[in-house]
C-alpha cells in the first residue's frame, strides 16, 4: 500500500515538474521574439547591408515561433528596396509582407554571422526591372564577393527548400529597345532543396502577360500558366525542362530542352509544341472573355504550333528561331450560332537562321477562310524588323459584316450589316513613313463598302452608308464616293486622304481635301440622345480632334439647326491645329443672307471664337429672337418689324457644349434698318415711353434707313447716340444696357414750340421778331432705367416748360420796358392802372405753364378721342 502511495506521489511530482517545464518553454517561446528582437533586427540589417548596394527599409519586423513551428517565422512589413546610382530613387522592390523561415538556432548566432534561410514568401509585392541605354540593370545590386574567408562568412547563406510569391506585379523596361513586359497578378511557388548542387524544382506559376514594343501592344493581359518540374544544376547553372505543361490563355504547350547561364549570356536549346492538333488550339489563343465556351465548339481540321529556339542570347545575338503555325482545311462552329467558318488554311512562320536580331522575319504564306459563299484570302510578310521594318501585304475577298456575329460570339451593342469587298496590295517600310517619303510606299487596289448600317448610343439615328469606295495610290487614298443617310439627312463626300500611313503608324496628322454636298442636313440627326447621360458626361468639354488637318468645300441646300432653317449654305471649312477656320461661308436665313468668316478653336484651356459677319436684309424680329447672341445685343428688336443690313465683328469664349459665353463677348455692330415699323405692344419700354410722353405716337416713329453703332464688352452694350425725326421733333437716343437686361438710356427731344399750345404761341406773338426767332424749340430729356421687362422713366419736361414760359415772360417784360414804363404797366395790369405786386406776376406765370402742359400731354389723347 505504501509502495503504491510512493509511486502515486512520485508520478504527481513528475507531472508537476513536467507542467512547470512546459510552462517555462511556452513562456520562453512567447517571450523569445521580444528578447531577441533587437538582435534579430541587427542581424537582418547586417546581412542585407553586407550583401547589396541599395537602401532597404521596412516599417515593422515581427518574429513568431508558432506560425511556422518548428521553424521560426520572421515577418518584414512594408519593405522597400530603393536603388542607388545610376537609378537613384527608383523602387526596385516593394513587399507588403515578406516572410523568412529559419531554424530557431539562427538566433543564437552572433550579430556578425549570416542567417541561414530555409523558406521565403512574399505577398502583394512589386518588382520593377529597368535596363538603361548603357545596358546597366537596376537589379545588379549584389556586392562583389570578397575572396577572404572573413567576407565569405558574412555572405547570405541559403538552404531554401521552398519559396512562394502571392500577387506579385513584375515590370520590365529596356530603354534602348523601348520594350516593356508586364507580368501582373503573379502567383508562383517552388519546392526543392537548394542545399544540393543538383535538384529538381517543382514549380507552379500563373500570371497575366502584356508585351509592348515601341508603343505597339503585342499582348494585353494574356493569361499564362506553367506547371513544371525543372532540373537544376547549380554548379553548371543549367536548367532543364522535365515534366511540364503550360498554357497561353487556353492554348496548351509542352517544352523540352534546357537553358544554361554561360559567360556570354544564356544558352538556349528549347523545343515546344502543342500536345494536340485540334483546331481549338487556335481559338484558345483568344482571351477567355472573348472566346466563348470552347467546349461547345465543333471543329474540323487541325492547328499545330511547333517551335525551336536554339543558340546563345547575348548583347549582340539571339538564338535562332524556327516557329511555325499551320492549319489545313479547318472549320469551326459555335453550337448556339447559325453559321460556320470553313476552308480555313493557315501557313505562317517566324524565322531567324543567323542569330542576328534584324534577320528575324515573319511569313504569312497563306490565310484563307470562307463564310457561306464569301471567300477571303491574304498573304504577306514582315522583315528587317529592327533597322527598318518592311511590310508586304495582299488581301482579296468579300466579307458580309452581318455574318460576323453569326459565326463568332462577339458582343456588339448593335448589329453590323453591309458588304465589304477588298482587293488591296501594299508594300511599305517604316523609315519612309517616319521621313514622310510616301513615294516609297506602293499601294494599289480598291475597297468598297455597300449597305453598311450602324445603330448605337453614339448616334441619334441609324447611320447608313449606301456606298463608299476607296482607291489606294502610292501617295494618297482617294475617296471616290461616300453616300450616306441618317434620319432626314443625306451626305455625299469625295476627296483625297493624304498622310494616311503617317496617321496610322506614327500618330501624325491626318490630312485630306474633300468636297461635301447635301440636299438636307438636320444637325439633330447627328447628335446622340443625352437623356441618360450623366452630369459629368454632359459637362465634358467638346474638342476639335488635334490629328485632323482637312479642308472641306461644303454646300448644302438646307441645313436645320434646332428650329432654325438655313438655305443654300456654301463655303470653305479648314480644320487644323484644333481650329475650324470658316472662309466665306454664306447662307440664306430669316428672309435675308448671312456671310461669315472666322475661327473656332479648342486648342487653349478655354475654347474661343472670333467672327466677322455680314447680314443683308435679315428679318429683324426673327433673327434677333432666335439667335441668342443677337437677342442679348439688342433685346428691343422683337418690337421692330422690318429688315436689317449689318456688319458685325465679335469674339469670345465658348462653353463646353461650344455655345458662346455671353459675358465674354466683345465686338461691335453697325446696323441699318429698312422698311421698319414699331410694335409698341411687344416692348414694355416702348409702351412706357408712349404712355408718359403724349406728344409722341411711338407706333408712327420712322426708323427707315436709321443707322446705329453698338459696341459690347464685359457683358455691356454701348449704343452710340443716333438721331431720329418725328413730325419735326428731333430725337437722339444713346446709352448702355447689359446682357442681364439692365439698362440706362437717355432719349433727348428737341420739341418745337408749336407743340406747346396757343398760350405759348400767343406769348411768342407778343415778342419782337428778333426775340421770337431765338425761341423755336425746347430740349427735353427722358432717362430710361431698370430693365427691359420692368423699365422706369424720368423726364425734365415740366422743368423745361417752366423755364420756357418764365423766359418768355421775362422777354415780354424787357420788351415793354424798352417801349416805356406805362405800356409795361398796362400789359401787366391788363388795362388796370393799379400796380400789381411781383407775387401776382409769378402766380400768373405758373398758371400759364400749367395750361401749356395740360395741352401738351393731352394733345394726342384728344386726337385719339376724336378719332374714336
Amino acid at each position: 500500500m505504501n509502495e503504491e502511495k510512493k509511486k502515486t506521489s512520485g508520478f504527481k511530482k513528475f507531472l508537476k515538474w513536467f507542467s512547470i517545464i512546459i510552462l517555462v518553454l511556452i513562456i520562453a517561446l512567447i517571450s523569445a521574439p521580444f528578447l531577441f528582437k533587437d538582435k534579430i533586427k541587427s542581424m537582418v540589417e547586417n546581412t542585407i547591408n553586407k550583401n547589396i548596394n541599395a537602401t532597404v527599409h521596412f516599417n515593422e519586423m515581427n518574429l513568431s515561433l508558432f506560425k511556422s513551428f518548428p521553424l521560426a517565422n520572421l515577418t518584414l512589413e512594408e519593405i522597400t528596396v530603393i536603388n542607388q546610382e545610376p537609378f537613384l530613387g527608383d523602387t526596385l522592390f516593394y513587399g507588403k509582407e515578406v516572410n523568412l523561415k529559419m531554424s530557431v538556432m539562427e538566433f543564437f548566432k552572433s550579430a556578425n554571422e549570416s542567417m541561414n534561410l530555409q523558406s521565403i514568401s512574399a505577398k502583394e509585392s512589386k518588382l520593377n526591372i529597368i535596363i538603361n541605354k548603357e545596358g546597366i540593370g537596376n537589379y545588379d545590386i549584389v556586392k562583389e564577393a570578397n575572396i577572404s574567408n572573413t567576407e565569405q562568412e558574412n555572405t547570405l547563406s541559403l538552404n531554401i527548400k521552398d519559396y512562394e510569391v502571392d500577387n506579385l506585379d513584375f515590370s520590365y523596361f529596356d530603354e534602348e529597345s523601348n520594350m516593356k513586359v508586364n507580368l501582373d497578378d503573379i502567383v508562383h511557388s517552388g519546392k526543392g532543396n537548394f542545399a544540393q548542387d543538383i535538384l529538381d524544382l517543382d514549380t507552379k506559376s500563373k500570371a497575366k502577360l502584356s508585351v509592348e514594343m515601341d508603343g505597339t501592344n503585342y499582348m494585353k493581359n494574356m493569361l499564362v500558366t506553367l506547371d513544371a518540374v525543372i532540373g537544376i544544376d547549380l554548379k553548371n547553372s543549367k536548367y532543364t525542362f522535365k515534366e511540364n505543361v503550360g498554357h497561353i490563355n487556353q492554348l496548351p504547350l509542352e517544352f523540352s530542352g534546357f537553358i544554361q547561364l554561360v559567360e556570354e549570356g544564356q544558352l538556349y536549346d528549347i523545343n515546344f509544341k502543342t500536345p494536340t492538333s485540334s483546331f481549338k488550339n487556335l481559338l484558345a489563343l483568344v482571351p477567355a472573355q472573348y472566346a466563348g465556351d470552347l467546349n461547345s465548339i465543333k471543329t474540323e481540321g487541325d492547328f499545330v504550333v511547333n517551335g525551336i529556339v536554339k543558340g546563345t542570347y547575348s548583347e549582340t545575338r539571339i538564338p535562332t528561331l524556327d516557329i511555325s503555325f499551320s492549319s489545313k482545311n479547318a472549320m469551326f462552329k459555335y453550337a448556339d450560332l447559325p453559321k460556320a467558318v470553313q476552308n480555313i488554311n493557315i501557313d505562317s512562320k517566324i524565322i531567324n537562321t543567323t542569330g542576328i536580331v534584324n534577320d528575324t522575319y515573319i511569313d504569312i504564306n497563306k490565310l484563307t477562310f470562307k463564310i457561306d459563299q464569301d471567300a477571303f484570302n491574304a498573304n504577306g510578310n514582315v522583315s528587317n524588323i529592327i533597322e527598318n521594318p518592311k511590310v508586304k501585304l495582299n488581301a482579296k475577298g468579300i466579307i458580309n459584316l452581318a455574318n460576323i456575329s453569326q459565326v463568332y460570339p462577339i458582343s456588339l451593342d448593335t448589329k453590323l450589316s453591309g458588304i465589304l469587298n477588298a482587293d488591296i496590295s501594299t508594300s511599305l517600310d517604316m523609315n519612309s513613313i517616319e521621313n514622310k517619303k510616301y513615294e516609297n510606299i506602293k499601294n494599289e487596289g480598291t475597297l468598297v463598302l455597300t449597305g453598311f448600317k450602324y445603330e448605337g448610343k453614339e448616334v441619334a439615328k441609324p447611320f447608313i452608308i449606301e456606298k463608299t469606295s476607296l482607291t489606294f495610290n502610292p501617295n494618297t487614298i482617294k475617296l471616290n464616293e461616300f453616300n450616306a443617310k441618317t434620319g432626314e439627312s443625306d451626305l455625299k463626300i469625295q476627296g483625297n486622304l493624304d498622310n494616311f500611313y503617317g496617321f496610322l503608324f506614327k500618330d501624325q496628322e491626318l490630312k485630306g481635301n474633300f468636297t461635301l454636298t447635301s440636299n438636307k442636313l438636320k444637325i439633330g440627326d447627328f447628335l446622340s440622345d443625352t437623356e441618360n447621360t450623366t452630369a459629368t458626361e454632359k459637362s465634358e468639354r467638346l474638342k476639335i480632334p488635334s490629328f485632323l488637318n482637312c479642308n472641306f468645300d461644303a454646300s448644302a441646300k438646307t441645313v436645320i439647326y434646332d428650329n432654325i432653317t438655313l438655305s443654300n449654305v456654301a463655303g470653305r471649312i479648314l480644320i487644323n491645329n484644333e481650329t475650324v477656320d470658316l472662309q466665306n461661308l454664306k447662307m440664306d436665313i430669316f428672309g435675308g443672307k448671312i456671310a461669315m468668316t472666322g475661327k473656332v478653336s479648342t486648342k487653349e484651356a478655354i475654347s474661343n471664337f472670333a467672327m466677322d459677319v455680314n447680314l443683308k436684309e435679315l428679318n429683324i424680329s426673327d433673327s434677333f429672337n432666335q439667335l441668342n447672341t443677337l437677342k442679348a445685343i439688342a433685346p428691343i428688336a422683337d418690337a421692330i418689324e422690318g429688315k436689317l443690313n449689318s456688319t458685325m465683328s465679335f469674339s469670345g469664349n465658348l462653353a463646353n457644349d461650344m455655345t458662346p459665353v455671353l459675358a465674354s463677348i466683345t465686338g461691335n455692330l453697325l446696323g441699318q434698318l429698312l422698311n421698319t415699323k414699331l410694335k409698341e405692344g411687344n416692348s414694355k419700354v416702348l409702351s412706357l415711353v408712349g404712355s408718359k410722353l403724349n406728344f409722341l405716337d411711338v407706333s408712327k416713329l420712322n426708323l427707315n434707313e436709321a443707322s446705329a453703332y453698338l459696341t459690347f464688352d464685359n457683358g455691356k452694350v454701348n449704343l452710340k447716340p443716333f438721331n431720329l425725326n418725328y413730325k419735326g421733333i428731333g430725337i437722339q437716343i444713346g446709352g448702355t444696357h447689359g446682357f442681364d437686361q439692365t439698362m440706362n438710356y437717355d432719349v433727348k427731344f428737341d420739341i418745337p414750340v408749336k407743340y406747346l399750345g396757343n398760350e405759348v404761341t400767343s406769348l411768342l406773338a407778343k415778342l419782337t421778331p428778333k426775340d421770337a426767332e431765338t425761341i423755336k424749340s425746347i430740349p427735353v430729356t427722358a432717362n430710361l432705367t431698370g430693365n427691359f421687362s420692368n423699365p422706369t422713366i424720368k423726364t425734365d419736361l415740366q422743368q423745361a416748360t417752366t423755364r420756357l414760359v418764365t423766359d418768355l415772360v421775362e422777354k415780354q417784360k424787357q420788351s415793354l420796358i424798352d417801349k416805356g414804363k406805362d405800356k409795361l404797366t398796362d400789359l401787366l395790369t391788363g388795362g388796370d392802372k393799379t400796380k400789381k405786386d411781383s407775387t401776382k406776376t409769378k402766380e400768373d406765370t405758373k398758371d400759364k405753364v400749367k395750361d401749356i402742359l395740360n395741352g401738351l400731354f393731352n394733345k394726342n389723347k384728344k386726337k385719339k378721342d376724336t378719332a374714336n
